[in-house]
């Protein structure tokens, strides 16, 4: 079971500050939406280049021309692209087509699919490498988390990885931890705590403790 930090609201500076606080924590730095929306690829590479030996992951829900952008995200030095679940067959083919070629992997984020099962099976047997079920902001200030949902891919995902984000604290993870997937995604549970370094190696402990 591996461990993701999300980050999503800092700038390059200090997203690289952050990381060198967790870095012997995790497996997998995100460079979120928000960031490659406002400093661009740029944050992949520079983040790629600052750690070399951690996978980085460029958080960009690609909803169309599935294989360029999978293209452009590896030359800036990312391991994972993101690609949407509502998103057409053939962007999330073309992404996987892509992502083999450049050898990268690709995950495809499931926030917002109405028919969770049925989906997960579509996306399962088209090879991407992991299917994420995510409580985005605007789910997790109604309450809603994605636990539940991990339960429903987890039960019909035979070839992928399986991944959850959205809202995971110290205080929930064991309950996460318990419904076995692959990869946690964490974000603010370590990126807004005053101790991160202590956050995210609490959590790397309860992660093998349970996994």
């Amino acid at each position: 079971m591996e461990l993701q930090l999300a980050l999503d609201l800092v700038d390059i500076p200090e997203a690289i500050k952050v990381v060198a606080e967790v870095a012997d924590s995790i497996d997998i730095v995100e460079i979120g939406t928000p960031i490659v929306i406002n400093e661009g690829l740029h944050a992949v590479k520079a983040m790629k280049e600052a750690f070399p030996q951690l996978r980085v992951l460029a958080d960009l829900k690609v909803m169309d021309a599935g294989g360029y952008e999978v293209m452009k995200a590896s030359e800036a030095g990312a391991d994972i692209v993101t690609i949407l679940g509502v998103s057409d067959d053939a962007t999330i083919r073309g992404a996987v087509e892509e992502g083999r070629k450049q050898g990268r992997q690709i995950m495809v984020d499931m926030i917002n699919v109405k028919n969770l099962e049925e989906r997960a099976r579509e996306v399962d047997a088209m090879g991407v490498d992991y299917i994420c079920v995510h409580a985005g902001y605007d789910h997790q200030a109604e309450g809603k988390n994605s636990f539940e949902q991990l339960r429903t891919i987890k039960s019909v995902v035979k070839n992928a990885r399986t991944a959850v984000a959205g809202g995971i604290k110290l205080a929930t993870l064991p309950e996460v931890v318990a419904a076995g997937p692959d990869l946690l995604i964490v974000g603010g549970g370590i990126t807004g705590q005053d101790d991160k370094k202590a956050a995210a190696a609490q959590m790397r402990e309860l992660i093998a403790a349970g996994a």
